[in-house]
């Protein structure tokens, strides 16, 4: 095993929605190491503007190469993805990149009505980036596109109070009635929208609500399992997928979770959807690239 395969595998996001891809990473990949970052204090993106949101992917991805030295980086953000993954693959020419998009692409095999809803935040659904998916996929399905807006922000909110004391999460099934609600009708019947993609990836920690919406009939799509498995054919391609051995013994000592917000959300989530410990939190002070 070469010294690069002993390094962690970098992995951001605006805030805590990222974990959902690192629940994947963490599955396809049992024996690396991860450093998490959630930018937090300057979430949500989707919401920004692209310079801002490029130059906060610069801005990290440069940390976690010089602070972490990382082997490889999943940007786990649709957003980031769209607004900065051609920059960010220029700017670390050596360092294996992956992005997320909306799994478009396993929905047209899925469906079976041909009508599949797109939920995602306006600054992804409004890109070049996803308009060029889209068109790669003209005549094979009929795409129900739905911004938003404030869903990401409220799955992000509700990390705020402790696991053992979240009640009814109201505002996000409010949301995610309104949006879904907006798109036609869901369902198994000819006419009827029978596959949703969720296009950020915050929208995996509300796919219960959803469930419960849509009912059993829909069948929901994100995209960890994907990006895990590229970013595997990746670092087999550049020979530095971690051994078996050498690793420490628990896997929580395997990651660290950064964040630039504040520490106590990023613990909840992590207790909650990861069930790792606060410990392997902590905040982290990443400035604009000069």
């Amino acid at each position: 095993m070469t010294d690069a395969a002993q390094q962690p595998i970098g992995v951001f996001d605006s805030g805590v929605g990222g974990l959902s891809v690192l629940q994947a990473l963490r599955t396809e990949l049992p024996h690396e190491r991860f450093v998490y970052l959630a930018d937090s204090g300057n979430a949500p993106y989707g919401e920004r503007g692209d310079a801002f949101v490029a130059a906060r992917t610069h801005a990290i991805g440069d940390y976690l190469c010089t602070q972490h030295h990382i082997k490889a980086l999943v940007v786990a953000c649709n957003t980031a993805t769209a607004a900065a993954i051609h920059e960010a693959r220029a700017r670390h020419p050596q360092l294996p990149l992956v992005g997320v998009e909306p799994a478009l692409k396993p929905a047209v095999a899925a469906t079976r009505t041909g009508r599949i809803g797109v939920i995602g935040t306006r600054g992804t659904l409004s890109s070049h980036k996803f308009a060029r998916l889209l068109a790669s996929l003209h005549g094979q399905a009929e795409f129900i596109v739905q911004p938003c807006n404030g869903l990401a922000h409220a799955i992000e909110r509700s990390t705020a109070v402790p696991p053992a004391a979240v009640q009814d999460a109201t505002e996000i099934r409010a949301l995610c009635a309104r949006y879904t609600g907006a798109m036609g009708r869901f369902g198994s019947n000819p006419g009827d929208i029978d596959t949703l993609v969720l296009g950020c990836t915050h929208y995996v920690f509300a796919q219960e609500v959803l469930r419960d919406l849509l009912g059993p009939g829909v069948t929901l799509i994100a995209t960890g399992e994907p990006v895990a498995r590229q970013t595997r054919r990746l670092l087999q391609a550049a020979g530095t997928l971690a051994a078996e051995s050498g690793l420490p013994p628990l896997p929580q000592e395997r990651i660290t979770l950064l964040t630039t917000g504040a520490l106590e959300p990023l613990q909840n989530a992590a207790q909650r959807w990861l069930q790792l410990p606060p410990h392997c939190c902590a905040t982290v002070d990443v400035p604009h690239p000069r």
